[in-house]
């Protein structure tokens, strides 16, 4: 699939690191270091501007490195950017560690997967078909 993309920054594009990824690396496109207290969130442009087609969206996902060794996480994971969005990719960061992190120009802050998605049309009844879960949720099907 080959996707539009403007890229105003002066890193290289996202790319697949190997050939079972699913997810490409987002790098930062900042003119000067941001540090992010504990609890603290912020926008970080990406510089990447994309044209995907209609029925796909690109899902903005934490790093895996980054959440476990430093507490550094995709806020609305995954954060959603939409066939007809124009604007710039930012990706919302918050810093849920105990110590401030500093995010450079050009390091990898999150991961973007390419999805299919459906749409879908509601169809209004007056009940639904029944399972053997049933209206069981939020651990309901055990523990282990």
């Amino acid at each position: 699939m080959k996707i539009r993309i403007i890229n105003k920054s002066e890193h290289e594009l996202p790319h697949y690191e190997t050939d079972a990824s699913a997810g490409m690396d987002l790098r930062a496109n900042i003119e000067e270091p941001i540090t992010l207290k504990p609890l603290e969130r912020a926008i970080i442009k990406t510089g990447l501007y994309m044209e995907l087609p209609i029925g796909f969206e690109a899902q903005v996902r934490p790093r895996s490195g980054l959440a476990a060794k430093k507490g550094i996480t995709v806020l609305n994971a995954p954060g959603t950017i939409d066939a007809d969005y124009r604007g710039e990719v930012g990706v919302i960061l918050v810093n849920l560690s105990n110590s401030d992190f500093t995010i450079e120009n050009g390091e990898r802050i999150a991961q973007m997967v390419i999805a299919k998605h459906e749409r879908a049309e509601w169809e209004v009844v007056e009940e639904l078909s029944e399972t053997l879960r049933g209206a069981g949720g939020f651990g309901s099907t055990g523990v282990k």
